[in-house]
């Protein structure tokens, strides 16, 4: 899935305001927290839903190094993210030194990896938690707080998926929300750390997935984007209630409310026709898919364990065109994968030119401890995957700019997220996402009240990364 590097949050998305039951819990002690998020929508989500249970339970916000608590929640997909936590950890205890009893949570995958490593190594460290043990977290925190001795692991995986309360805390929610649909993954690519991190696939039953999405529309959502490390496979493992995604993305469509629908992440190697058919007969599902390619060597995808072909995949892309004509595509791709070419290499290029990505996420391969690939010979060195990576993003940033040309001159609806940091004579700049993904920024009067609402708008320019775009019509 699309891997937002580093969040820093000390609010929850999905709240604006403590719950009232927090005035019911006595705050004995120091009671802040501060929140700290790597890696992908999954974590974010994550981060967000402890904040809100945290407060629940009497817990408030504040900024980095003046709370008494400080959660890591951590990535490990690739080495770069892990190596920040740990210079993280760092600046933690520099920050808080004057706070004799301040100490830190580690979640996520990089805890779920290390464990309890993170004790002897990072004295400040009183609770490790895996992503199975977030559900259990909450309580843990309040029992750290009265025993300042204390230190805990919670790195066990669940049998099934470990359900949260539902936690939403008071007043409106944003207008765009993620709601998790199942947890972990089955299919052990070579390179990935994800089925050891995550643990195995659970799917959360349909009924529990609907009802927190029905409590989010009335609470004010207007888009949902839907969240699992594959969701083509949701409902096929052991816990499924035998709803397909395909069925799933039916059932949450037809939720009164809901003006736009996504989701990220499907694997091409079991996206069914049905999905592909939603595209075309779903309308408040958004003409915007991101596709995990990883490689365009065949070769390359046969080690990788990826399961599919260049084939396949372009059967895919040529389907989804035809059940949407509209839809953008991004993806995942991976450079200097053990053995990989300069012929290997020069395919991924080749299949970035034929599908014409509107973006796409890119990363040198990096050894994770446990997969296979880590035992893969042929390694490349470091400067041939930095020079093919440059490369590759080159070329990236070329289509990124050709499909963001296309948009100049057409129509859209904005769903507006809130201010920009653009400034103009012309009043406030407010941006948000069009339904293809697109950042789009607009100019409105002084004073403007318009978040989380739609805005129709025509595309005046294209920048680098993002849309200049003029008012079209009332917003609503």
């Amino acid at each position: 899935m699309p891997r937002p590097d580093r969040h820093r949050s000390t609010v929850p998305r999905n709240t604006l305001r403590a719950s009232a039951q927090a005035d019911t819990i006595p705050p004995m002690h120091d009671r802040t927290f501060h929140i700290e998020t790597f890696g992908c929508q999954m974590n974010v989500n994550d981060s967000d839903w402890l904040a809100r249970a945290l407060m629940e339970r009497g817990f408030s916000p504040a900024p980095f190094g003046e709370a008494r608590l400080t959660i890591v929640n951590t990535c490990s997909v690739r080495d770069k993210p892990e190596q920040k936590v740990y210079s993280l950890l760092g600046r933690i205890r520099q920050a808080t030194g004057k706070k004799p009893d301040a100490f830190v949570a580690v979640g996520g995958c990089v805890a779920q990896q290390i464990g309890s490593g993170f004790f002897s190594r990072f004295p400040q460290v009183r609770l490790v938690f895996g992503t199975d043990g977030l559900a259990m977290a909450p309580q843990a925190l309040d029992r750290l707080v009265e025993e300042p001795d204390l230190k805990l692991s919670l790195l066990d995986f669940s049998e099934d998926y470990p359900e949260r309360d539902a936690v939403l805390g008071q007043g409106a929610v944003p207008a765009s929300v993620f709601v998790n649909i199942m947890q972990g993954c089955d299919n052990f690519c070579a390179y990935c750390i994800v089925p050891y991190t995550r643990g195995r696939q659970k799917s959360r039953a349909t009924g529990t997935i609907l009802d927190e999405c029905r409590a989010l529309l009335d609470r004010g959502a207007r888009e949902i984007t839907l969240l699992g490390q594959n969701v083509n496979s949701f409902g096929q493992d052991s816990h499924g209630d035998g709803t397909t995604f395909a069925q799933l993305l039916h059932k949450v469509a037809a939720l009164p409310g809901l003006e736009r629908l996504r989701f990220v992440t499907p694997h091409p190697k079991d996206i069914a026709p049905e999905v592909v058919e939603a595209f075309g007969t779903l309308p408040n599902l958004c003409p915007r898919l991101h596709l995990p390619l990883q490689a365009g060597s065949d070769r390359i995808l046969k080690l990788m364990g990826r399961r599919y072909d260049m084939a396949r995949y372009l059967r895919i892309v040529d389907d989804l065109r035809a059940a949407r004509p509209d839809i953008v595509l991004s993806s995942d791709i991976i450079v200097g994968f053990p053995g990989e070419t300069e012929e290997d290499f020069m395919e991924t290029m080749d299949a970035l030119e034929t599908v014409g990505y509107a973006a796409s996420y890119s990363f040198c391969y990096s050894d994770r401890p446990g997969t296979r690939a880590e035992m893969l010979p042929d390694k490349l060195s470091r400067e041939v995957k930095l020079e093919r990576l440059e490369r590759l993003q080159t070329l990236q940033n070329r289509l990124t700019e050709r499909c963001l040309q296309d948009m100049v001159g057409r129509k859209v609806e904005v769903l507006l997220e809130g201010m920009s940091r653009k400034t103009g004579d012309e009043g406030d700049s407010w941006q948000g996402r069009d339904p293809y993904g697109n950042l789009v920024n607009v100019a409105l009067p002084q004073g403007s009240d318009v978040r989380g609402r739609f805005l129709p708008v025509v595309v005046a320019q294209a920048k680098k990364h993002s849309l200049l775009a003029e008012q079209a019509g009332a917003p609503w």
